[in-house]
């Protein structure tokens, strides 16, 4: 499959592929086409296996289209959303190694739904800290 056309609304990057097929991949997965303006997302080119921003440094594949993971879940958006909480930290907070924690985050791997309430629960937590603390 290869991308021909590219273009973007404020959650999303789309694509078409030579059939005229539509995907989709939340902008959340590429910060740096999330922050850049419509100009700067305009300047791509093709690759043989992708599409590249030489002014953002940002590469998407052709095949990152066919992921089954186009938006994150509801975790990984709020890690992704929230790049000022420092994922190791948190981690150890709520006691889980901070590799596995990145490792959900970033969809390599799938917490269960017992460990997913743990983290929401860790970050109600911090939540509730934070707005305590003045």
């Amino acid at each position: 499959m290869k991308i021909v056309k590219v273009w973007f609304d404020s959650e999303f990057i789309y694509g078409a592929d030579e059939a005229g097929n539509e995907y989709r991949q939340s902008l959340l997965w590429y910060p740096k086409l999330q922050e850049a303006n419509n100009e700067q997302r305009q300047n791509y080119t093709f690759g043989f296996v992708g599409i590249h921003w030489r002014e953002l440094n940002e590469d998407v594949s052709f095949e990152s289209f066919l992921y089954t993971d186009a938006v994150p879940s509801e975790l990984q958006a709020f890690f992704l959303s929230h790049k000022e909480i420092n994922v190791a930290e948190f981690a150890k907070r709520i006691g889980i190694n901070p590799t596995l924690l990145r490792n959900y985050i970033n969809g390599f791997k799938t917490p269960s739904e017992q460990r997913t309430e743990a983290i929401k629960k860790g970050i109600k937590e911090l939540g509730m800290e934070l707005l305590n603390a003045f």
